[in-house]
């Protein structure tokens, strides 16, 4: 008898099953999600490692000061010269071009569509910004060089074949989606009861959005604006076809000029010898603009925390 009692399987009901189950099957989860917060973590360590690396040698031959501070950018002609500023200046200038166009645009469209719009009319709006952001960039730029220039050269007769203000109206009407969709999920998500509130004290529907539902959503406006930022100095074929790739230092709209990320692909599409000093500042160029990117987003993590605090 006492083998038959030490031999039996425990009694564990179905409930207790379940939970055992569930608990492991979380733990799995959970183990796999850490797993690739890792693995994006280590992507992005390797990604500065290879830039940091490849940029060693670069720096060896031309000076941090010459890097920064000079205004000629001339890797492919016989006198060189490595002076990150003209490109900086380009990709400066189209974004902010871009954002002129889309901040506005976007910033009415997620009031529009958060505040005054029907659900009929946002089921039809969204799928369509929506489309926005699934073109690809080579049709914009195409599109900017091909319609938007000619169009702006019968009002500026003078305006070149190449320069940065078709590109720039064309980036911006690409980063709308970005603006409206982000800032409309932000708006939407400020409590019925504030709107309620500021009703119940008289106010218009147009009164509380802008006085009432803005400024309580200002957390989420600031990172949509941010990933507009960041997604312009990133574009690469609109500027690539559209602006000219002329390396000069000008924050005139109007003259062409050349990106950072038009100036990779060109090196990156053979314009220069594989493991010279040309080929290399291409990694230079790639840590100039991931500093411009990550001092962005700190920038709109630092806002954001501000406005929520006083929020």
């Amino acid at each position: 008898m006492a083998n038959k009692k030490s031999n039996a399987k425990p009694n564990i009901s179905p409930a207790l099953a379940k939970n055992i189950r569930r608990n492991f099957l979380e733990r799995i989860i959970e183990l796999v999600l850490m797993f690739s917060g890792f693995i994006a973590v280590l992507i992005t360590f390797g990604i500065v490692y290879i830039l940091v690396s490849e940029s060693i040698p670069f720096f060896e031959a031309v000076t941090f000061k010459e890097f920064l501070t000079s205004t000629v950018w001339t890797p492919n002609f016989e006198i060189k010269n490595y002076g990150i500023l003209p490109l900086v200046a380009g990709t400066l200038t189209i974004t902010g071009v871009a954002l002129i166009v889309a901040v506005p645009i976007g910033t009415i469209t997620a009031v529009y569509l958060s505040e005054f719009a029907s659900h009929k009319v946002k089921e039809t709006v969204k799928p369509v910004l929506e489309l926005l952001v699934g073109v690809p960039t080579v049709v914009f730029g195409y599109f900017a060089l091909l319609l938007v220039t000619p169009l702006l050269q019968k009002i500026y007769p003078d305006l070149s074949t190449f320069n940065m203000l078709g590109p720039g109206i064309v980036m911006g009407i690409m980063i709308v989606p970005y603006i409206a969709s982000v800032a409309e999920d932000a708006m939407r998500a400020v409590p019925m009861s504030m709107r309620e509130g500021s009703y119940a004290m008289g106010a218009t529907r147009f009164q509380t959005a802008v006085s009432v539902v803005m400024p309580a959503a200002t957390s989420g406006i600031v990172a949509a604006y941010i990933l507009a930022v960041s997604r312009g100095i990133g574009e690469t074929m609109i500027v690539a076809i559209a602006a000219g790739q002329q390396p000069n230092f000008t924050f005139n709209p109007v003259d062409s000029a050349a990106t950072i990320t038009a100036y990779i692909v060109s090196v990156a599409l053979g314009d220069l010898e594989h493991g010279g000093i040309g080929y290399q500042s291409i990694f230079a160029a790639g840590i100039t603009l991931f500093v411009m990117t990550l001092s962005l987003n700190i920038l709109g993590q630092w806002t954001r925390n501000k406005f929520t605090e006083r929020y």
